[in-house]
């Protein structure tokens, strides 16, 4: 069984737990001891990146389970939006590089827009993992480095959209759907 089949197994194991925060406890487990175990050898293509934004490319979708693992490639300088997760939970872990993690609550949500408050920065190196359960899912990730970065993301479903939120005036925030795909 290679790397991958195993790391698989293991979240297929976690998943059947059925209760939110158990699973992305164990999930989180999984990936933090494969990434220090070097156990999981990502195919050449999931490593390239992409000028026009960071690479989101599937790496297993569980049809039976529900749940996706999807390989982000992040160039220097590259980062998301402040963002919400759609309701799903995800579990993300380093696997190259090192992210920048700013968690965000919400504040106010309004006719006039929504307000979020910053609740720190982590440095995320190869191996560290976290969770977002909703509804404590905004933040924003960055590519800490001036070579690229690779992030393993488990999601609780597939993740076809998500909000964006951009700033606006007096420290507001608009809400935008936003699609999301794969890349090649």
């Amino acid at each position: 069984m290679s790397g991958l089949d195993h790391l698989i197994s293991r979240i297929d194991a976690a998943v059947r737990l059925g209760d939110t925060a158990a699973i992305t406890v164990r999930v989180k487990r999984e990936l933090e001891d494969a990434i220090h175990a070097r156990a999981v050898a990502l195919p050449e293509r999931f490593h390239q990146t992409r000028r026009e934004g960071y690479a989101r490319r599937l790496l297993h979708r569980s049809d039976t389970l529900g749940y996706t693992a999807v390989v982000m490639t992040w160039a220097p300088g590259q980062a998301t939006p402040l963002h919400d997760h759609a309701g799903i939970w995800c579990v993300e872990g380093v696997v190259e590089g090192r992210m920048d993690v700013t968690q965000y609550d919400l504040v106010e949500e309004s006719a006039g827009g929504f307000r979020f408050e910053a609740k720190g920065c982590v440095h995320a190196a190869v191996g560290s993992a976290g969770c977002l359960i909703p509804p404590f899912e905004y933040h924003v990730l960055a590519n800490a480095l001036d070579q690229p970065s690779i992030t393993l993301h488990v999601y609780g479903g597939e993740m076809t959209t998500c909000h964006v939120f951009e700033p606006v005036a007096d420290g507001r925030y608009v809400r935008r759907e936003r699609a999301l795909s794969y890349h090649e």
